[in-house]
């Protein structure tokens, strides 16, 4: 059954959990609080549980402290995409945003080299091709075209909140801490990361030894380091930019703390293998977080809306999820347990972890 976690934020009141074990959430009014340390009571005679907030006792713990040899964990997750072998690096292995440009790192199985530009590592399978490209669907070309990518945090990002619920990166940064807390001081990939929105908030908050900015967008991923650069004293050292498939990522089998996809489920290709994916790169106890849209309450009687998803999905390639329920089979079917949700009108963020 989907649950509910504490210390929300924004705080969503009042939380119902319905016969179907559906998780429910009504906002009268998002109010955005950081420290409030939220209990879910539940009556065992009805199906509504109640949302309790009360000041912190102390300080936030950071569970997993960053240690002094975070430096080794950079160097040994990135693996070759096409065999899933370690890769070695054939230059400085200090793994940065600086460090990046002119690097280049070798698969010892199958002899590829992989080289970094001035924005980022490319390790995708394709990665080196010069008279070979493919297209993938509409809406991941979409986000690779100049113009989308360069919107993207100039009002794109913005407007889910209108329509969608989204609470705003800095309520979906709050939400998203609350789940990480068992992985904090571990490294973290912002799957789909676009204009590294989440990836910079990650590596400010000095809460994860690494950040790693992964995109299929070459744009995307150009307007991050260029926001990385206009920023005084961004610690660049914690961060690194890489453009990978997200059904094929370059890491090591069990070598990630996290994985965090922010507003990017419903655009990928294929989810269930994006998710089989993420389950394979995180060790056990792993998180992965992710934020999606749902489509349910009055567009449940639309008529004919899952024939039409199937016929929009072909057309565009974007996923419509009509339930937290198909959420739950995807990270099940993938591998992940203990599934969690929180919900605001068409806004879901979902949790679910390897298990250990």
């Amino acid at each position: 059954m989907a649950t509910v976690i504490g210390n929300l934020s924004p705080i969503l009141l009042p939380i119902r959990l319905g016969n179907s074990g559906r998780c429910l959430v009504k906002t009268y009014k998002p109010i955005f609080k950081r420290n409030l340390a939220v209990n879910v009571r539940a009556s065992s005679t009805s199906s509504t549980a109640f949302v309790e907030t009360k000041p912190p006792t102390g300080p936030v713990l950071v569970e997993n402290e960053v240690s002094s040899s975070s430096s080794s964990k950079k160097k040994h997750i990135l693996a070759c995409p096409i065999c899933f072998d370690l890769l070695s690096w054939r230059s400085d292995p200090v793994v940065s945003v600086d460090s990046i440009s002119g690097s280049s790192l070798q698969c010892s199985t199958c002899k590829k080299t992989y080289f970094g530009n001035e924005t980022h590592l490319d390790l995708t399978a394709a990665s080196g091709a010069k008279n070979y490209g493919e297209s993938m669907p509409a809406s991941t070309e979409l986000f690779r075209t100049p113009l989308v990518s360069f919107l993207y945090e100039r009002g794109w990002r913005q407007s889910f909140s209108v329509w969608g619920g989204f609470p705003g990166p800095e309520g979906e940064f709050e939400l998203t801490k609350d789940f990480l807390k068992p992985v904090l001081g571990g490294n973290i990939v912002d799957a789909s990361c676009a204009s590294g929105l989440f990836s910079r908030l990650f590596a400010k908050s000095g809460l994860f030894s690494l950040v790693v900015a992964l995109d299929y967008s070459e744009s995307m991923l150009q307007q991050c380091y260029e926001f990385i650069k206009q920023e005084d004293d961004f610690p660049k050292e914690s961060i690194v930019l890489v453009r990978a498939d997200i059904s094929r990522l370059p890491f090591v089998s069990s070598s990630i703390d996290a994985v965090h996809a922010g507003a990017a489920l419903h655009c990928w290709p294929s989810p269930s293998a994006a998710v089989a994916e993420i389950s394979r790169v995180l060790r056990p106890g792993g998180v992965f977080v992710a934020t999606t849209y749902i489509l349910d309450g009055p567009f449940a009687f639309v008529p004919f809306l899952r024939t039409a998803r199937q016929n929009i999905r072909q057309i565009s390639g974007s996923k419509i999820f009509l339930s937290e329920r198909e959420l739950e089979d995807l990270c099940r079917a993938g591998g992940l347990v203990g599934f969690k949700c929180v919900r605001n009108r068409a806004f879901v963020m979902i949790s679910a972890t390897k298990p250990s």
